[in-house]
């Protein structure tokens, strides 16, 4: 929880400064990227997906040292794709909280775009963290 926590607050300091560089290309492009994403068929086609969504949108916030900050605790979020990847096998049970931020973020609802976002990712931190709790006390029943 302490990374999606992290990455949260480091989202919120990049989208408001960003916002005002991002072109109207530019939302097309991460709300393309917001889809590919949700469409992925292997975790690393969704971890580029992402990687190439938040680089875009920390580049326009021109704040080097939290795109880098972001970009290393994105890199640590790796190990959790095919994890992901049980929990939301298909395109249709994946959560959308990207397009969602999109969505709202391109109309300049920055704030409304972030909680809308927040709340989808936390609800999914949930549900992996849950996964995992299930998984844990299955193998230890079999021990």
């Amino acid at each position: 929880m302490n990374i999606a926590e992290l990455r949260l607050a480091l989202i919120w300091l990049a989208i408001k400064p960003a916002y005002r560089y991002l072109s109207a290309a530019d939302f097309e492009t991460a709300y393309d990227l917001a889809k590919r994403i949700t469409r992925a068929r292997n975790p690393k086609d969704h971890f580029q997906g992402h990687s190439e969504l938040w680089d875009g949108i920390f580049s326009k916030a021109q704040r080097p040292i939290l795109r880098e900050v972001f970009r290393q605790l994105n890199d640590r979020m790796t190990r959790y794709e095919p994890l992901y990847f049980r929990v939301f096998p298909t395109p249709e049970s994946r959560p959308r909280q990207q397009e969602a931020l999109i969505e709202l973020y391109r109309k300049g609802k920055i704030s409304e775009s972030f909680r809308a976002f927040k709340n989808i990712y936390l609800a999914v931190v949930d549900q992996l963290i849950g996964h995992l709790r299930r998984e844990e006390t299955a193998w230890k029943s079999r021990k």
